[in-house]
């Protein structure tokens, strides 16, 4: 491993921190002069994150509308007013009741019509016909079986002729009971289906009916889907309010301010890192004395650019604390944590070099005894995260060691980089 000596009085130089500028005055002999920073490998945290701002946003609002149309009755509640899940905010009432109350009784004899339609679509016999049907059928079962049994007898017992006359009943009561099957099985399945579709899509159209003009009729609230605080009222007590099929008119704009969010735009080149779900620290231009924490909801999969740069959007969200007094559109600034280590060896990023394969090194100081001479050895590292300024080191290095910083080399100084006179040897 190569070595740089240096004399003993560089040890005397080093300051608050570890961190100084040596130069030794040189003694004459064989002593080098070092021209440049010692730093003592320490113990800390560290966190890398990327930088981006923007203002504060709801993460949950809703702009609350009627049903359908009439005169607003009573509004309980005025811009700022704090609401909770469920809370009664506005009440309409219909126009014209009388007008109303006809609608609803013409669509319930519409209704009633319609299902005895189908009814008679389904069943076009009685019960008591189909019953008259089935007996028909019972009674020349029975008839048949009474036939039956007197040609058998006749046959055993009768003459020529009573046999001719109960084959002649056989017949006709089999006749008989093929008749009463038929009409029995006629007034069963004589069905129109088509007819009978049509008939109840007859009868949905007419319940569908029956229940806007029951609605019309009734008295409409709106209530508070959550806890939340009045953004706006955009009518007043008795407004007359048409139907959403004619305008739409916005009643109350309702926003939860307990938790919010906010988007910050971040250039392609720090995007990569950033993940759902990352701790964000967030800092509120106007609340100094705040800071939250947050955490990536979304991360948009498609950028924009802007004076030619290409910029994604993140969504960051967070819980407001009781009593910050942070409102919306507030401007802000967030920290995204890519990474964090704690209780981490750490030497300055200057101080991390690479050999020919390009691998990391450091130079470290050492004692060489018994000359008690301080010498620089390459030493290989492991490196973990880095911040731009600090580096982490996994391996190779241990707390309290002595590394050198490299500095540019003065003009007419001959020598590499960092190190006047020369290599080490």
């Amino acid at each position: 491993m190569k070595r740089w000596k240096i004399v003993a009085i560089v040890i005397l130089c080093l300051t608050l921190a570890g961190t100084v500028a040596c130069r030794p005055v040189s003694g004459g002999g064989d002593e080098e002069e070092f021209t440049g920073q010692l730093v003592e490998v320490i113990r800390g945290d560290l966190t890398v994150s990327v930088s981006g701002s923007g203002s504060i946003e709801v993460s949950d609002e809703v702009k609350l509308a009627f049903d359908g149309g009439g005169e607003v009755s009573r509004i309980y509640v005025e811009e700022g007013d704090v609401v909770s899940k469920g809370q009664v905010l506005a009440v309409l009432v219909p126009q014209d009741r009388e007008a109303l109350e006809l609608a609803v009784t013409h669509a319930e004899v519409a209704l009633l019509q319609a299902r005895y339609n189908l009814d008679q679509a389904e069943n076009p016999f009685t019960e008591e016909e189909i019953s008259d049907a089935e007996q028909a059928v019972e009674d020349a079962e029975d008839f048949l079986d009474i036939a039956d049994d007197m040609l058998r007898y006749a046959l055993s017992h009768g003459g020529e002729w009573e046999v001719l006359q109960w084959q002649m009943e056989v017949l006709n009561a089999e006749i008989r009971l093929e008749m009463a099957e038929d009409t029995l099985d006629a007034m069963l399945n004589e069905r129109d289906e088509d007819q009978i579709e049509i008939l109840e899509l007859q009868v949905y159209s007419a319940e569908q009916a029956l229940e806007e003009a029951q609605s019309a009729l009734e008295i409409e609230t709106i209530t508070a889907p959550f806890a939340g605080v009045v953004a706006n009222v955009s009518v007043e007590e008795g407004d007359i309010i048409p139907p959403p099929t004619v305008s739409q008119v916005t009643i109350v704009h309702l926003i939860d301010t307990s938790s919010m969010e906010l988007v910050v735009e971040l250039d392609e080149i720090d995007i990569p890192g950033v993940e759902w779900r990352q701790r964000v620290i967030i800092e509120i231009d106007a609340l100094p004395g705040i800071q939250l924490e947050g955490s990536v909801i979304s991360i948009s999969p498609m950028p924009t650019v802007e004076a030619g740069l290409v910029l994604y959007s993140v969504k960051v969200g967070f819980e407001v604390p009781g009593g910050s007094g942070l409102r919306v559109g507030m401007s802000a600034t967030v920290d995204i944590v890519l990474s964090e280590r704690s209780d981490a060896l750490l030497v300055p990023d200057r101080a991390i070099k690479y050999d020919s394969q390009g691998n990391p090194v450091v130079w470290v100081m050492v004692d060489r005894e018994p000359e008690g001479i301080k010498e620089f050895e390459e030493r290989s590292v492991v490196i973990g995260i880095s911040d731009g300024f600090q580096t982490e080191i996994k391996a190779g290095l241990s707390e309290d060691e002595i590394v050198a910083i490299e500095v540019p080399v003065e003009s007419g100084t001959s020598g590499s980089p960092g190190f006047p006179f020369g290599p080490p040897h």
